[in-house]
Formats: structure tokens, C-alpha cells, sequence
């Protein structure tokens, strides 16, 4: 019987400084620097509108739908909000496309003007924020060009304000992904999961 040794398959390396380098190493960096993120189910003592106090924070009026739909519905103790835009006294503040006229700077601001929109609605809906435990899962659209990769970073602007108000213990699961376009030209939509109290 004759013995066959396989060779082990090769491993396709990158030329140093090239394009496709630069962009992995930067995405590791990233996972490495969220892995330190702590997760689970405590929230900052006190009630949120307290917190908001705290730092500084005022809501802004709530959403009103564009089309035939309600902003908010509760089911058990979740909390569900329609995608939120980053709108300012019923006008859209930001519009535009990320990797085209818009930074991700400007994203940023985007996505953080729509999370406190969904504040907003979320107190009208239970006429207190003290109901809120926690932001279970947030969901962001992020409207781009075909080239643009910068989606985490964006998505941030609406995750570090969550955790600034919940505090870093709480956690919320996060899914974000680009798309060609949004309602009335919103380069951003918020979407929010919150677990509540009972009433």
C-alpha cells in the first residue's frame, strides 16, 4: 500500500499596507474593543427621567407617523417603536447619504437626534420614561453608497447614547445594515426594542 502525505492547503497572505490589510486589521481592532463591553440586566438606580436630569438631556416632541401606522404598541413587557427619523421640531435635521454628502460624524448625530426621538415616543406612550428597564434590542438603517463600510461606527451615535441613559451594564443586542434609501431622505432609522414594567 502506498502512503499518501496531504499537504496542508495554503494560506493566502496580504501584501503589507495594502487596501483589504489596513481594512481587517481595523475591523479586529473594533471586535477587540467591544469585546470589553460588559453585558447583562442591571440599570443605573433611580428612575430614567431622573437620569435625563442628570445629564443634561430634554426630549424632544414625539414622532408623528408618516403614513397609516402607530408609533409605539406594547405586547407583555416589550415595547416595540416604529423606525425613528432623525427629525427636529417636525423637520428632518440631517438628510442625505453616508460615503456621499454625509460624513459619519454627521451620521452620528443622525442616528442620536432618531434614539432620542425614540425617547420621546417611548414616554408618550407609557406617559413615564420610569417604565423603561432596559433597551433589549436596536436596529439601525443606515441609507449609503455601494462602497461605504463604516456601519458600526454610525450605528454608535444611537448605542452610546442607550448606554449613557441605561448604563453600561444593561446591554442591548444591535443589528445595522445599509440601504439604498430611507422615507422623506432620513440618511438614518432608529428601531427599538425596550423591555418595561408593568403598569
Amino acid at each position: 500500500m502506498i502512503k499518501t502525505k496531504l499537504s496542508k492547503p495554503a494560506v493566502p497572505t496580504l501584501p503589507p499596507g495594502s487596501r483589504a490589510q489596513t481594512g481587517t486589521t481595523k475591523t479586529f481592532q473594533l471586535m477587540e474593543e467591544y469585546r470589553q463591553v460588559p453585558t447583562g440586566k442591571k440599570t443605573p438606580t433611580g428612575g430614567l427621567s431622573s437620569r435625563l436630569d442628570k445629564l443634561g438631556i430634554v426630549l424632544p416632541a414625539p414622532p408623528m407617523p408618516l403614513g397609516a401606522y402607530v408609533e409605539s404598541s406594547d405586547a407583555g413587557d416589550l415595547l416595540f417603536l416604529s423606525g425613528m427619523l432623525p427629525v427636529v421640531n417636525r423637520k428632518l435635521a440631517i438628510s442625505g447619504r453616508l460615503g456621499g454628502n454625509l460624513s459619519v460624524k454627521e451620521g452620528q448625530d443622525a442616528a442620536r437626534i432618531a434614539s432620542l426621538n425614540a425617547l420621546a415616543a417611548a414616554e408618550q406612550h407609557l406617559g413615564t420614561l420610569d417604565r423603561l428597564k432596559k433597551l433589549v434590542k436596536l436596529t439601525v438603517l443606515i441609507a449609503t453608497t455601494e462602497q461605504f463600510a463604516d456601519h458600526a461606527p454610525v450605528a454608535d451615535g444611537a448605542s452610546k447614547i442607550f448606554v449613557q441613559i441605561f448604563g453600561p451594564e444593561a446591554g442591548h443586542t444591535r443589528l445595522v445594515y445599509g440601504v439604498q434609501s430611507l422615507p422623506i431622505g432620513a440618511p438614518v432609522i432608529v428601531d427599538c426594542i425596550f423591555e418595561i414594567e408593568p403598569a
